[in-house]
């Protein structure tokens, strides 16, 4: 299995300097990946580091709480797209899912995913697999489709738990071939790589990724 293509090379930490984006960008670069991921400080100057490869600028938005207005998410989208971000994973309104109010969560969703597609941009959501019951993991699934996303996406790696097998499954069974699953959060291995992609993943996440690829 050829998992380099699969990778979104992930650094997120709040913490993480310019040399560290860097190392991450000439990683991506040497292993191609299919994206860099990281905050939207970084985005410019990873898109600029990026140029002349097919390795894509990935960043994240109303991260990692989901929790800010749908104003402010899609600004916050509009201006990394600005800045040369390809990729756009945001998360959800976690809250308003588990309050049961999904018209909210779908508006909120869609209006990023259409600030998005309007510029030819991927967006994943997140939906934060670790603090969702099985129903609303398959609810939150749906209302990512039906908003048009081009991916599901299981955790943000800042909550309790990251991806897992049986998450990835579920989602997958959800949402069949109709967008893809980006399974990210504690893929720390080449076999939970692959266990991941063998359960319907078609994205990783993850900071472990040379640690994969080397197997």
């Amino acid at each position: 299995m050829e998992l380099s293509k699969y990778i979104d090379h992930t650094l997120l930490k709040p913490e993480a300097t310019r040399e560290q984006v860097d190392k991450v960008i000439q990683e991506a670069k040497e292993h191609n990946f299919a994206s860099v991921m990281i905050n939207p400080y970084w985005v410019k100057h990873t898109h600029e580091e990026l140029v002349g490869t097919d390795i894509h600028t990935a960043t994240v938005i109303g991260f990692p709480l989901g929790a800010n207005t749908t104003d402010i998410k899609v600004a916050e989208a509009k201006k990394a797209m600005d800045d040369g971000a390809d990729e756009i994973d945001m998360v959800l309104n976690i809250g308003e899912l588990k309050g049961n109010n999904l018209e909210a969560v779908e508006a909120d969703i869609k209006s990023v995913v259409d600030a998005g597609h309007s510029e030819n941009k991927i967006v994943k959501v997140i939906i934060e697999t670790a603090l969702l019951t099985d129903e609303e993991k398959v609810k939150a699934a749906k209302l990512v489709m039906d908003a048009n996303a081009d991916f599901v996406k299981t955790s943000t790696g800042f909550s309790t738990s990251g991806a897992k097998v049986e998450d990835v499954k579920l989602l997958k069974e959800t949402v069949g071939d109709a967008i893809g699953v980006k399974a990210s959060g504690g893929i720390h291995s080449k076999e939970e790589a692959e266990a991941m992609v063998e359960a319907g993943a078609t994205r990783l996440g993850t900071s472990a990724s040379i640690k994969i690829v080397n197997g």
